[in-house]
């Protein structure tokens, strides 16, 4: 099964988490960290940042990593190394995604995530974020 080596941002804000809705593909609908692919000579801390440049138009600061989580999904292997991550530079606005939400430690299971952000969102609360 081929392996795909991604990130994602917890970004937060005032007690707060970011949630992107994928606007496109086999998971539109779900909800998930926003980021995307490693590429090829880039570190993981590189990506996050240029993806969410990308995806968001904001520079981010990578603070830790949260967690890697590893999940099968039917056709692929999903490697994805999470970072706690806070805005540093512009304002936050959608080009991928159909939606976005700031959740805090109440709403966080509100949504219906995407099967490998499971582990992240589970991650988040063991480790006290929100």
């Amino acid at each position: 099964m081929k392996t795909i080596r991604v990130v994602a941002a917890i970004i937060h804000h005032q007690g707060t988490i970011l949630a992107t809705q994928r606007g496109y593909g086999e998971f539109a609908g779900g909800w998930e960290f926003p980021g995307g692919k490693i590429e090829p000579n880039e570190t993981p801390e590189e990506a996050i940042i240029r993806e969410i440049q990308e995806e968001l138009g904001a520079t981010i600061a990578p603070e830790r990593l949260i967690t890697t989580v590893e999940y099968d999904y039917p056709t692929f292997h999903l490697s994805m190394d999470c970072f706690l991550a806070h805005v540093v530079d512009g304002h936050l606005h959608l080009t991928e995604h159909s939606a976005a939400r700031w959740l805090d430690a109440l709403s966080l299971d509100s949504l219906d995530w995407l099967p490998a952000d499971i582990a992240v969102v589970e991650a988040v609360k063991a480790q006290g974020i929100l």
